[in-house]
């Protein structure tokens, strides 16, 4: 019999062989993509879809990592933050840090390489995750500037600074040197950057004004000197010489691992025997529980653990879940707590009654977290209103999605109702409240690259909720005793109405002198308050209300319903450098921001 070829078999059937030709000119085409190109035609998920948002985002990402230095090195920051118009949408932005600085042949990986980072594997709490923020910044401005970005880092008085010029080669995903060269510096150690982008600068709610000083609030222990581009100055002065506490790295937790990653883990290991595997491999498992979760899942201790099947492996989880494993260790996180999240509020907001609550530490998919919540309720806040959200993810504030945020979700999951606010259904309540949720975890899952919302895993809206309840309960005892107070004036108004009129009345009855009329209702009135009790101010007092400082970032108008113009003075927040008196600062108003 003679074998057809395959030249043959496609002369004679001509529609194979237009598939086959079809299939060839494909592959051709097809090629690996850098994930430097992915970003370059998708920055939207970095958070760089307009103008706007562009000019936060970069701001962010560069004081999130110059923080995270300042911490890991055990040097209290001071930051400095500048952003200059250089018109037709183009700004430069300058952020210098007193970091420890960068070693020389990193420079060129951390701002110039996507995904290039120590923090992705390390389970600790830290601002940055992925190793995308600062280099996503620098490939926005190579997009819309064609500018590199400019970097000065230094180690020591020891050592010569380091000036960089970066671009990214997006192909390959490698930084492109476009200049290199040894500088003086008068700073000791740190790192300063410049770097030009396309943007727009307003104040509001998500801008550039309103994160810093944010951040602020839950970094007391930073300074932080911010010249925005209308030439105006604010220094947030540091309100404590003290650290955040130092975070320890740590091991998964066993609730909330995977199938899939206990298997992978357990392939990677290079422990002998299960037992050990556990007792490395995790946190908060000892000898006695690796030994109790290897009898529950009809496995021997001794086993070496690249031998687990999978159906052995799934046997495990189900023996985890059954074990009984002490919470997380704490030192991996850093919550800001529940007194800082009081003073923050209340040099913010000026209301009549604030609380917080710090939940005890949770897990999913084995990473650590801690919730905290607060609320401020009443005093200058307005009524008829949506209550305002303020949400953050390891102290770093989150301006955007917030419909798409779990914090979001469990708030509106909450019955407030039994609290004192009002709420239709599946919605944000409305009232005079503010509502802080943070959340402080080795790894925050945020819906996408920009880390603007927290995802909606079960485990994290369970406990956003059990805070939230926390609070609301709090709040619940204030608001009814609050109108238990309000009945009780009303009941006294009524009585204290009549008293003139039967202290008339029992003056002529006892033919007593009209002088004495007065006596007899000045008796009266200590009788009721002795019968009904003395009334007291239950409302807090809130003498950290800054009232400068509430309004940074705010978008104000005057009567015409156009912006406010704002002072261009340097100044210290809550106090002018010169001291002027307010009179004074009236006469040094210029032209306001346009919107």
């Amino acid at each position: 019999m003679t074998q057809t070829t395959l030249s043959e078999e496609h002369s004679e059937d001509p529609e194979s062989h237009h598939m086959a030709t079809k299939a060839h000119e494909m592959a051709k085409k097809q090629r690996e993509i850098s994930v430097a190109e992915f970003f370059e035609k998708n920055r939207h998920l970095l958070g760089f879809d307009n103008k706007r948002k562009a000019l936060l985002t970069t701001v962010k990402e560069a004081i999130d990592n110059s923080l995270d230095a300042c911490e890991e090195a055990k040097v209290l920051p001071e930051l400095s933050v500048e952003m200059i118009d250089m018109q037709n949408d183009r700004f430069r932005v300058i952020v210098e840090d007193n970091g420890p600085g960068i070693v020389k042949k990193q420079i060129p990986n951390i701002f110039a390489k996507l995904l290039y980072g120590s923090k992705f594997h390390k389970l600790s709490q830290t601002r940055g995750q992925q190793g995308i923020g600062i280099s996503a910044a620098v490939l926005y401005g190579q997009l819309t500037t064609g500018k590199p970005i400019r970097i000065t880092s230094k180690i020591s008085p020891k050592h010569p600074a380091h000036y960089y010029e970066l671009h990214i080669d997006t192909k390959n995903n490698k930084p492109d040197v476009v200049a290199e060269k040894e500088v003086e510096w008068k700073k000791e150690h740190g790192t300063r950057i410049e770097l030009d982008i396309e943007g727009i600068y307003q104040k509001g709610l998500q801008s550039v004004d309103m994160y810093l000083k944010q951040t602020a609030i839950v970094n007391p222990h930073a300074t932080i000197i911010y010249t925005n581009p209308k030439a105006e100055q604010l220094i947030f002065p540091r309100a404590t010489d003290e650290l955040p506490p130092e975070t320890i790295e740590i091991k998964p937790h066993p609730h909330g691992v995977e199938l899939g990653m206990l298997i992978k883990m357990l392939g990677d290991s290079e422990t002998r025997t299960l037992q050990s595997f556990f007792t490395t491999e995790f946190s908060r498992v000892g000898p006695g529980t690796a030994k109790e979760i290897c009898a529950k899942a009809s496995m021997l201790p001794n086993q070496p653990p690249q031998d687990v099947s999978r159906d052995q492996a799934e046997r495990l989880m189900h023996a985890i879940a059954e074990v009984k494993i002490i919470a997380p260790p704490t030192d991996c996180l850093s919550p800001i707590g529940e007194e800082n999240l009081k003073k923050g509020l209340k040099k913010e907001i000026n209301a009549e009654f604030y609380c917080a609550t710090s939940r005890p530490p949770s897990v999913y998919r084995g990473n650590p977290f801690i919730i905290e919540a607060a609320i401020a309720y009443g005093g200058e806040l307005p009524l008829e209103e949506s209550v305002r959200i303020m949400r953050y993810a390891n102290r770093v504030p989150l301006q955007h999605q917030q419909a798409a945020c779990s914090s979001t979700k469990a708030i509106i999951d909450t019955a407030w109702k039994a609290y004192g606010l009002q709420q239709s259904k599946n919605s944000i309540p409305f009232g005079p409240a503010a509502i802080v949720v943070h959340m402080a975890s080795v790894w925050v899952p945020f819906t996408s690259e920009a880390k603007e919302a927290m995802a909606h895993y079960p485990e994290i809206i369970k406990e956003m909720r059990l805070a939230l309840q926390e609070c609301g309960r709090e709040l619940a005892r204030y608001t009814n005793k609050k109108q238990r107070l309000s009945d009780e004036l009303k009941k006294r108004g009524y009585i204290e109405k009549y008293i003139p009129y039967v202290s008339s009345a029992l003056t002529e009855l006892l033919g007593l002198k009209e002088s004495q009329k007065e006596e007899i209702s000045i008796s009266l009135k200590k009788i009721l308050e002795e019968k009904r009790g003395k009334l007291g101010e239950i409302a807090e007092e809130n003498e950290e209300y800054d009232e400068e400082f509430a309004t940074i970032g705010a978008e104000e108008e005057n009567e015409d319903g156009q912006e406010k113009t704002g002072k261009k003075a340097k100044k210290e927040v809550g106090l002018d450098d010169e001291g002027d008196t307010e009179e004074e600062d009236a006469t040094d108003e210029g032209e306001g921001d346009e919107n």
